[in-house]
Protein backbone atom coordinates (compact mmCIF):
# COMPACT_ATOMS: atom_id res chain seq x y z
CA UNK A 1 0.00 0.00 0.00
CA UNK A 2 1.41 3.19 -1.26
CA UNK A 3 0.24 6.69 -0.29
CA UNK A 4 0.29 8.82 -3.56
CA UNK A 5 -1.27 12.39 -1.76
CA UNK A 6 -3.74 14.05 0.18
CA UNK A 7 -6.11 16.16 -0.27
CA UNK A 8 -5.53 19.16 2.10
CA UNK A 9 -4.06 22.33 0.16
CA UNK A 10 -1.31 24.00 1.35
CA UNK A 11 -1.11 27.95 0.86
CA UNK A 12 3.06 28.31 1.31
CA UNK A 13 5.58 26.64 -0.14
CA UNK A 14 7.10 24.10 1.88
CA UNK A 15 10.84 25.84 1.50
CA UNK A 16 11.72 23.33 4.79
CA UNK A 17 9.99 20.53 3.40
CA UNK A 18 11.83 20.67 0.06
CA UNK A 19 15.64 21.77 1.58
CA UNK A 20 14.96 18.42 3.79
CA UNK A 21 14.43 16.17 1.17
CA UNK A 22 17.58 17.81 -1.38
CA UNK A 23 19.84 17.50 1.37
CA UNK A 24 18.98 13.68 1.82
CA UNK A 25 19.15 13.38 -1.95
CA UNK A 26 22.83 15.23 -2.05
CA UNK A 27 24.11 13.29 0.99
CA UNK A 28 22.73 10.02 -0.94
CA UNK A 29 24.85 10.91 -3.86
CA UNK A 30 27.79 10.51 -1.93
CA UNK A 31 27.17 7.48 -0.57
CA UNK A 32 26.81 6.28 -4.00
CA UNK A 33 30.30 7.65 -4.73
CA UNK A 34 31.81 5.71 -1.93
CA UNK A 35 33.27 2.36 -2.44
CA UNK A 36 31.93 -0.30 -0.05
CA UNK A 37 35.00 0.08 2.60
CA UNK A 38 34.46 4.16 2.75
CA UNK A 39 30.89 3.75 2.51
CA UNK A 40 31.14 1.37 5.53
CA UNK A 41 33.54 3.65 6.98
CA UNK A 42 31.19 6.34 6.59
CA UNK A 43 27.96 4.79 8.05
CA UNK A 44 29.78 3.82 11.11
CA UNK A 45 30.90 7.47 11.19
CA UNK A 46 27.38 9.16 10.90
CA UNK A 47 25.02 6.50 11.30
CA UNK A 48 23.91 6.10 15.10
CA UNK A 49 25.63 3.15 16.36
CA UNK A 50 23.75 1.57 19.92
CA UNK A 51 26.95 0.17 21.22
CA UNK A 52 28.48 3.36 20.78
CA UNK A 53 26.27 5.40 21.86
CA UNK A 54 25.83 2.91 25.05
CA UNK A 55 29.84 3.74 25.74
CA UNK A 56 29.44 7.18 25.49
CA UNK A 57 26.68 7.69 27.37
CA UNK A 58 28.79 5.59 29.93
CA UNK A 59 31.54 8.15 29.64
CA UNK A 60 33.72 5.95 28.02
CA UNK A 61 35.63 7.63 25.03
CA UNK A 62 34.92 5.52 21.62
CA UNK A 63 37.93 7.38 19.61
CA UNK A 64 35.47 8.76 17.19
CA UNK A 65 36.09 12.39 14.88
CA UNK A 66 32.49 13.74 16.14
CA UNK A 67 30.63 13.58 19.43
CA UNK A 68 28.20 9.74 19.73
CA UNK A 69 25.13 12.04 20.41
CA UNK A 70 25.59 14.23 16.93
CA UNK A 71 24.95 10.95 15.46
CA UNK A 72 21.02 11.70 16.63
CA UNK A 73 20.86 14.22 14.33
CA UNK A 74 23.47 13.24 11.31
CA UNK A 75 21.97 9.57 10.91
CA UNK A 76 18.83 11.13 9.54
CA UNK A 77 20.44 11.93 6.54
CA UNK A 78 21.66 8.97 5.79
CA UNK A 79 19.67 6.06 3.33
CA UNK A 80 21.21 2.53 3.06
CA UNK A 81 19.76 2.27 -0.55
CA UNK A 82 17.85 4.07 -3.58
CA UNK A 83 14.25 2.32 -2.28
CA UNK A 84 15.31 3.59 1.54
CA UNK A 85 15.56 7.21 0.16
CA UNK A 86 12.82 7.08 -2.18
CA UNK A 87 10.37 5.54 0.07
CA UNK A 88 11.20 8.22 2.91
CA UNK A 89 11.16 11.24 0.65
CA UNK A 90 7.72 10.25 -0.74
CA UNK A 91 5.97 9.98 2.93
CA UNK A 92 8.28 13.56 3.57
CA UNK A 93 6.42 15.02 0.79
CA UNK A 94 3.07 13.78 0.72
CA UNK A 95 2.97 14.92 5.21
CA UNK A 96 5.30 17.07 5.93
CA UNK A 97 4.28 20.54 3.94
CA UNK A 98 0.64 20.34 5.91
CA UNK A 99 2.57 19.99 9.59
CA UNK A 100 5.37 23.05 7.92
CA UNK A 101 2.69 25.08 7.33
CA UNK A 102 0.54 24.87 10.86
CA UNK A 103 3.97 24.66 12.84
CA UNK A 104 5.95 27.63 10.87
CA UNK A 105 9.09 26.81 9.00
CA UNK A 106 11.43 27.48 12.27
CA UNK A 107 9.51 25.47 14.76
CA UNK A 108 8.69 22.44 12.09
CA UNK A 109 12.43 22.07 11.66
CA UNK A 110 13.28 22.11 15.28
CA UNK A 111 10.41 19.21 15.06
CA UNK A 112 11.58 17.03 12.92
CA UNK A 113 15.56 16.77 14.20
CA UNK A 114 14.08 16.45 17.75
CA UNK A 115 11.49 13.69 16.31
CA UNK A 116 14.31 11.90 14.32
CA UNK A 117 16.28 11.93 17.59
CA UNK A 118 14.16 10.68 19.87
CA UNK A 119 13.02 7.75 17.44
CA UNK A 120 16.62 6.86 17.15
CA UNK A 121 17.36 6.65 21.18
CA UNK A 122 13.74 4.64 20.94
CA UNK A 123 15.55 2.21 18.87
CA UNK A 124 18.74 2.52 20.76
CA UNK A 125 16.59 1.68 23.90
CA UNK A 126 15.72 -1.70 22.47
CA UNK A 127 19.06 -2.48 21.08
CA UNK A 128 21.69 -1.07 23.54
CA UNK A 129 24.54 -3.67 22.69
CA UNK A 130 24.47 -3.78 18.75
CA UNK A 131 27.02 -3.20 16.52
CA UNK A 132 24.65 -2.85 13.37
CA UNK A 133 24.48 1.29 12.36
CA UNK A 134 20.69 2.51 12.51
CA UNK A 135 20.06 5.56 9.74
CA UNK A 136 17.21 6.94 8.55
CA UNK A 137 14.62 9.48 8.09
CA UNK A 138 12.24 7.03 9.12
CA UNK A 139 12.29 8.26 12.61
CA UNK A 140 11.66 11.96 12.02
CA UNK A 141 8.59 11.31 8.74
CA UNK A 142 7.34 9.16 11.59
CA UNK A 143 6.99 12.50 13.74
CA UNK A 144 5.22 14.15 10.80
CA UNK A 145 2.75 11.44 10.65
CA UNK A 146 2.26 11.25 13.64
CA UNK A 147 1.30 15.14 13.78
CA UNK A 148 -0.43 14.54 10.56
CA UNK A 149 -2.60 11.81 12.30
CA UNK A 150 -3.88 14.63 15.03
CA UNK A 151 -4.17 18.06 12.89
CA UNK A 152 -6.03 15.95 9.72
CA UNK A 153 -7.83 12.98 10.70
CA UNK A 154 -10.05 13.18 7.96
CA UNK A 155 -7.87 13.80 5.35
CA UNK A 156 -8.37 11.66 2.65
CA UNK A 157 -4.76 9.96 1.08
CA UNK A 158 -4.63 8.20 -2.09
CA UNK A 159 -3.21 4.64 -2.23
CA UNK A 160 -2.52 2.15 -4.21
CA UNK A 161 -2.67 -1.06 -4.03
CA UNK A 162 -0.37 -3.32 -6.69
CA UNK A 163 -2.26 -6.20 -7.58
CA UNK A 164 -1.00 -8.19 -10.28
CA UNK A 165 -0.61 -5.75 -13.32
CA UNK A 166 -3.38 -3.96 -11.60
CA UNK A 167 -3.46 -1.06 -9.73
CA UNK A 168 -6.68 0.03 -8.34
CA UNK A 169 -6.28 3.60 -6.13
CA UNK A 170 -8.50 3.35 -3.15
CA UNK A 171 -8.84 6.65 -0.96
CA UNK A 172 -8.94 6.70 2.93
CA UNK A 173 -8.74 8.47 6.16
CA UNK A 174 -5.95 9.91 7.28
CA UNK A 175 -6.30 7.99 10.87
CA UNK A 176 -7.04 4.87 9.31
CA UNK A 177 -3.70 4.66 7.48
CA UNK A 178 -1.67 6.01 9.59
CA UNK A 179 -3.39 4.14 12.75
CA UNK A 180 -3.04 1.31 10.93
CA UNK A 181 0.92 2.17 9.88
CA UNK A 182 1.61 2.78 13.58
CA UNK A 183 -0.14 -0.35 14.62
CA UNK A 184 2.18 -2.22 12.47
CA UNK A 185 4.83 -0.53 13.51
CA UNK A 186 4.57 -1.65 16.94
CA UNK A 187 3.54 -5.09 16.31
CA UNK A 188 6.44 -5.84 14.46
CA UNK A 189 8.81 -3.88 17.26
CA UNK A 190 7.05 -6.11 20.07
CA UNK A 191 7.67 -9.25 17.37
CA UNK A 192 11.87 -8.26 17.11
CA UNK A 193 12.35 -8.57 21.03
CA UNK A 194 11.54 -12.30 20.82
CA UNK A 195 13.30 -12.94 17.09
CA UNK A 196 16.17 -10.28 17.03
CA UNK A 197 17.85 -12.10 14.33
CA UNK A 198 14.83 -11.97 12.05
CA UNK A 199 13.80 -8.89 12.36
CA UNK A 200 14.51 -5.24 13.44
CA UNK A 201 18.08 -3.58 13.55
CA UNK A 202 19.85 -6.98 14.72
CA UNK A 203 19.42 -8.22 11.21
CA UNK A 204 20.07 -4.84 9.63
CA UNK A 205 16.84 -4.45 8.68
CA UNK A 206 13.70 -1.91 9.50
CA UNK A 207 14.68 -0.01 12.97
CA UNK A 208 10.32 -0.47 13.99
CA UNK A 209 10.89 0.64 16.96
CA UNK A 210 12.36 4.06 15.76
CA UNK A 211 9.22 4.57 13.77
CA UNK A 212 6.84 3.83 16.28
CA UNK A 213 8.36 6.32 19.22
CA UNK A 214 8.91 9.13 16.52
CA UNK A 215 5.69 8.74 15.53
CA UNK A 216 4.47 9.13 19.69
CA UNK A 217 6.91 11.38 19.79
CA UNK A 218 5.45 13.71 17.04
CA UNK A 219 1.92 13.52 18.49
CA UNK A 220 3.49 14.46 21.74
CA UNK A 221 5.76 17.12 20.99
CA UNK A 222 3.56 19.42 17.46
CA UNK A 223 0.72 20.56 20.09
CA UNK A 224 3.15 21.71 22.60
CA UNK A 225 4.54 23.73 19.61
CA UNK A 226 1.39 25.04 18.10
CA UNK A 227 -0.03 22.47 16.10
CA UNK A 228 -3.76 23.65 16.68
CA UNK A 229 -3.13 27.59 16.09
CA UNK A 230 -2.64 29.49 13.34
CA UNK A 231 0.98 30.10 13.32
CA UNK A 232 2.94 32.39 10.72
CA UNK A 233 5.11 30.69 8.20
CA UNK A 234 8.03 31.63 8.99
CA UNK A 235 7.84 31.21 13.18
Amino acid sequence: MVPLRDDNPIKITPYVTYGLIAANILVFIYEASLAPPALNGFFHLFAVVPRELSLSFAGVAVNQPIPEWATLITSQFLHGGLLHLVGNMLFLWIFGNNIEEKLGRGKYLLFYLACGALAALAQWFFSQDSAIPSLGASGAIAGIMGAYILRFPQAEIVVVVPLGILFPTFRVPAFLFLGFWFIQQAFYGLVSLETPTNIGMESGGIAYWAHAGGFIFGAILAPLLGLFKEESVNS
